[in-house]
């Protein structure tokens, strides 16, 4: 029982569903037209009374050089195997197919961060060249065969798609490091993967400074070494030919620059090996989590056959298309929808190596109208950054979407506004997608000639996956009722395991609904996603979150995404960032952080319109305990905001390593002034148990 004031006293369903249910968008007539899923037929066809074989309609867009004979394996579960016995290879199906069609066609456009360089087209034809002398070299130089593993630390640079295409070819299983991670981050995936080979680069422009890259090359090696593993070979490609970028010693025998060594190979065609549907492509390690990395393993014949299937319908791409996704190959996205969705597909897609906001916010439009960019995928937290330091840059520019993609994390409505009237110009369809590294694809979204859009909400789930949300204890949450989302059957994009720790794979994902461990039929398996959602009465679904970014208020759940969004229907508000403060009377209270947009100026009367806009939205029972107002937020170099970093600060306790953050430096402004005021009022800090010191240490991490 709640001893907060009655006019406090809101049940957690009533708190679930404070953010307004918006009102539907509808996709042009226009769009409809030319679009790939114009026929209401396809739920039919994808229903669960036609599971699992509706996925053979994804499998049937690729190339095979056997096909399959049963679709759905389910005997070792939840380890479930897509299309077995067939037989085909990645590289084949992004590359080699499209040379019959569009040899001459763009694949790869890459557009340098200096934007005194032009942007460079790299055909299909190009690309199955490079593709196939850097798998050559990786083949007669590095010894390499089917089933071994690559280590990749590598930026946003046309030789990462042709390293990992040239591995594919090769049946060798590679795992890209997000180029913004410490060596250290990378050596523990290296270790953990049993990598023998290394491929990276000297260096890469990032706001205008070409950084040492290959600085982190020997730390990863050092700190695999100290893990048990060995690597032979560190293959570095140089960020301009003939130059290098580092300061750091090439060590002999070890460390080989790739433009002097792969003339070598100019010329060789290697032939795609064959692979086994089931055998491994690639592996994605997750970040932010404690302990040991967990390697998301991802198979070839069902991962490509399920970006394929949803580049095609949820992206409408169509070959004559230029699409560009700004996230990072380093992440799944960039994988899913950068480089093998896109390629599957036959279209043109973009890569760009900088930051959306250098040298200023109009340099993404400029690329759109530049290279005739008509699909745009980005994240919400550069959509939030354009909006604050660029609001009216997308109207200089002619450039025109017919679609565009939100990715990563919940869209609060009136970001979603903008992006929709200034970025798409009001002509483009949104698909505001909820997917996970684990699951290889979408799972929720509109479809987007067929279902109408809705601002906060990312939509029904995606064709051919069955969401339910469960309460704590299993049972089905109503309506409107906030719960654990999960994913009642297996589809082709789920990852198969993860790599070296099967038991962890079931802990993780599937133990907490399964109520026979010795079941073969998928039906006892819910996938554990660990988000909340509430799910509409109109079968759209709004995602809250991961579960453990939940604030228990007197025993209310505040998901973050509420609280943050609630803060941005402030128009003076452009970041926000909810916390916990441990509170004795109330178990948990919420602290606000929130930036402004350019031209406003911090004051008590700002912070009380980002309380007042919480009661409102939410009610009194989320009212927070302090709000501050910072020049910037803490974050990472992919631009999501640390909140971990800043919950330890409104607690008085370590903030932890820093160093990693694209930011560090505003850290200790933030603490000085936070904890002055604290104190100044008389809170003192006290020593945090053990639980709510690791509670807080995990808060937030992406």
């Amino acid at each position: 029982m709640t001893t907060e004031s009655p006019e406090a006293q809101v049940s957690e369903a009533q708190i679930a569903v404070h953010w307004r249910e918006e009102e539907y968008v509808h996709p042009t007539e226009a769009f409809i037209a030319q679009a790939n899923a114009a026929d209401p037929a396809i739920f039919e066809r994808f229903s669960e009374a036609n599971f699992p074989d509706c996925f053979t309609e994804y499998a049937d867009l690729l190339s095979w050089d056997e096909k399959w004979h049963t679709v759905l394996d389910t005997s070792n579960a939840p380890f479930w195997k897509w299309f077995v016995g067939g037989r085909l290879n990645a590289s084949y199906n992004c590359v080699d197919r499209h040379l019959a069609t569009s040899a001459n066609k763009a694949a790869l456009i890459w557009v340098p961060e200096p934007e005194s360089v032009d942007p460079v087209a790299i055909t299909y034809r190009d690309l199955y060249h490079r593709v196939n002398e850097f798998a050559a070299l990786l083949r007669d130089f590095c010894g390499l065969k089917a089933g071994d593993r690559v280590t990749l630390h590598m930026p946003m640079v046309p030789e990462l798609p042709v390293a990992m295409l040239a591995c594919a070819r090769l049946g060798v299983i590679h795992s890209q490091v997000f180029g913004g991670f410490s060596g250290n981050a990378c050596g523990t995936r290296i270790a953990d993967s049993g990598s023998r080979i290394l491929i990276t680069i000297d260096g890469y422009y990032r706001s205008g400074d070409l950084i040492d890259h290959k600085v982190k090359a020997d730390e990863a090696l050092e700190e695999a070494r100290k893990q048990g593993q060995e690597a032979d070979k560190v293959l570095v490609f140089r960020r301009h030919p003939g130059q290098y970028a580092s300061a750091t010693p090439m060590t002999e025998g070890r460390d080989f620059f790739v433009d002097e060594i792969i003339g070598k190979y100019r010329g060789a065609i290697v032939a795609p090996e064959s692979m086994p549907a089931e055998a491994p492509l690639f592996l994605m390690y997750t970040s932010g989590t404690t302990g040991r990395p967990k390697g998301a393993q991802h198979s070839t014949g069902g991962y490509l056959a399920y970006v394929a299937g949803t580049s095609k319908y949820y992206q409408d791409i169509h070959p004559d298309d230029t699409y560009w996704c700004m996230a990072d190959i380093g992440w799944i996205t960039g994988h899913s929808y950068i480089v093998y969705g896109p390629l599957a597909l036959g279209t043109t897609t973009v890569i760009f190596e900088g930051t959306p906001t250098y040298p200023d916010a109009g340099r993404p439009w400029r690329i759109a109208e530049r290279l005739g960019v008509n699909i745009f995928h980005t994240s919400p937290t550069s959509i939030r950054m354009l909006r604050k330091v660029g609001p009216d840059e997308p109207a200089k520019y002619n450039y025109h979407f017919k679609h565009m993609t939100t990715v990563g994390e919940p869209i609060e409505p009136e970001v979603w506004r903008w992006y929709h009237e200034y970025v798409g110009k009001g002509e483009a369809v949104i698909v505001d997608t909820w997917w996970q590294t684990e699951t290889g694809g979408f799972l929720g979204s509109s479809l987007p000639a067929l279902k109408p859009m809705k601002p906060g909400s990312c939509g029904p789930a995606v064709i051919g996956i069955y969401p339910a949300i469960y309460d704590e204890n299993g049972g089905q949450v109503p309506d409107g009722k906030a719960g654990n989302i999960c994913i009642r059957n297996p589809w082709p994009g789920i990852m198969e395991t993860v790599w070296g720790q099967p038991e962890r794979f079931i802990d993780v994902y599937y133990r907490k609904y399964n109520k026979n461990p010795d079941s073969k039929d998928w039906h006892d398996w819910p996938y554990f996603a660990g988000d909340g959602a509430v799910r509409a009465p109109d079968g759209y679904y709004r995602i809250l979150g991961r579960v453990d970014d939940v604030i228990n208020v007197a025993g209310h759940r505040l998901g973050t995404k509420e609280l943050e969004s609630a803060a941005l229907t402030v128009p003076e508000i452009a970041e926000a960032a909810a916390v916990p403060v441990i509170d004795d009377i109330r178990g948990r209270a919420v602290e606000m952080y929130v930036s402004l947009k350019p031209g406003y100026v911090a004051s008590d009367e700002m912070a009380g319109k980002v309380t007042h806009a919480i009661e409102v939205e939410i009610g009194k029972i989320a009212r927070p305990k302090n709000v501050w107002i910072v020049p910037d937020m803490p974050k990472t170099r992919s631009g999501k905001i640390m909140r971990r970093v800043i919950a330890a600060v409104s607690n008085f306790t370590d903030v932890g390593d820093v160093t990693t953050l694209a930011n560090p430096e505003v850290v200790e402004g933030i603490r000085h002034h936070v904890q002055s005021v604290k104190v100044s009022k008389g809170e003192t800090p006290r020593k945090l148990t053990e639980a709510e010191y690791e509670e807080l240490k995990k808060f937030g991490e992406a």
